[in-house]
Formats: C-alpha cells, sequence, structure tokens
C-alpha cells in the first residue's frame, strides 16, 4: 500500500508539468511576451529546486515521508493556485508568477526524497530494483499525462470561446478583453492541475504511515 501511494502521488504530482506550459502560453498568448521574456519568469523554479533538494531529505530524516510529502503537494497546489489568476492585468500576474514558479521548484524540492524512499523502501529487496523502475517509469509517464491533458484543455478550449464564457460570470477579468478565451482557458487548465494534487495528498493521506507507524 506504501509503495502504491507513493508511487501514485508521484504520478500525479508530475503531473503538474502541465502548468508550466499552460502559464507560458497564457502570457505568450494572452499577454504578447516574448518566449525570451515569458522564459525569464521561469528562473525561480529552477533555483528553488536545486536550492531546496537537501531540505527535502532533512525533512525525511526528521519528521518521516508522509509530512514533507503533504508539504511538498501543498506548496505545489498553492504554487499553481497563484498562476492561476488570468483575470488579473499582466503586470500583477507577472508578479505573481515568479513567486509561483519559485514556490512550485520548492514543493517538489520538499516531496522528491521523501516520496522516493517511502515508496522504495516499503519493498523487500528482492523487489527494489523493480519497484525503482516502475517508480521512475510513473515519473516520466505522469509528466506526459499531465502536459498532454492540459494541453488539450487549453487548447480546446481557447479555440472555443462560447464554452467558457460562463467564467466571466464568476470572475471579472481587468484589462484587455480581446484575450478573454485565452484567459479562461487557462484558469481551467491549470484549476485541473490543482485537481491532481488534492488527489496526490489524497492518497498520501491513505496509503503512507505516519513516522513511527507502520503499513503492511
Amino acid at each position: 500500500m506504501t509503495y502504491t501511494g507513493a508511487t501514485t502521488s508521484n504520478f500525479l504530482l508530475n503531473g503538474v508539468a502541465g502548468t508550466l506550459l499552460v502559464s507560458l502560453q497564457l502570457v505568450q498568448l494572452g499577454g504578447s511576451m516574448t518566449a525570451q521574456q515569458a522564459g525569464t519568469l521561469t528562473l525561480g523554479y529552477a533555483v528553488a529546486i536545486i536550492a531546496f533538494i537537501r531540505v527535502g531529505e532533512k525533512l525525511l530524516q526528521r519528521f518521516g515521508a508522509r509530512r514533507p510529502m503533504i508539504w511538498g503537494c501543498l506548496i505545489t497546489g498553492l504554487a499553481i493556485v497563484l498562476l492561476s489568476p488570468a483575470n488579473l492585468m499582466l503586470a500583477d500576474y507577472k508578479v505573481l508568477a515568479m513567486i509561483g514558479y519559485t514556490l512550485f521548484g520548492v514543493g517538489l524540492a520538499f516531496y522528491a526524497t521523501p516520496s522516493t524512499d517511502a515508496a522504495l523502501s516499503s519493498l523487500p529487496a528482492a523487489q527494489a530494483g523493480s519497484g525503482a523502475g516502475i517508480y521512475k517509469m510513473a515519473s516520466s509517464l505522469g509528466a506526459a499525462f499531465g502536459v498532454a491533458i492540459s494541453a488539450a484543455i487549453f487548447t480546446a478550449l481557447s479555440a472555443n470561446p462560447e464554452s467558457v464564457t460562463w467564467l466571466e460570470g464568476v470572475i471579472t477579468f481587468v484589462g484587455r478583453q480581446d484575450n478573454l478565451a485565452v484567459r479562461e482557458a487557462a484558469v481551467i487548465a491549470l484549476m485541473f492541475n490543482v485537481f491532481m494534487v488534492l488527489v496526490a495528498i489524497l492518497s498520501i493521506m491513505l496509503t503512507v504511515p505516519k513516522a513511527g507507524a507502520r503499513k503492511d
């Protein structure tokens, strides 16, 4: 159960890679930013994931795997929420995006080592090799799945503005109105990524034992 839960949450949390695609498309198509300008917003992500990967290891040693995994998911979910308000002016959104991308890296760094430890340490030695391969495959498949589904949602909705006009009655979109289809599609696609984070947290809570406990 622990291995299954950790691998499932690993699949789902890698699936939120679609967040990067959607948010970068949003600022380029909706905000007329160049690819280079959009790319600079993500610098905090690269710095954070490298800087905090050892923090995840220290948290594992102190608290066990369960809590750092949940913390990592929560931080990642917060990052996606910060990247979601496409209703704002571009200048305000860029500030939130830089913070969001940085937290995105922090969340994944917190999650990575505890998740790997929870998955592989729960297996018998004879199954560790195949278990590691499946766990790694879940990472790759999760990223591909998340990017594909997020891109499909974003592309389909932005190409058919009529399908998301209801969102205008829920959220007030300030600034330009000629790019509403792109902005509304981005909100829906990013909320799908938040949903995957919530399912990942549920998977962890149901299967990964608390520190000092054991679940066979």
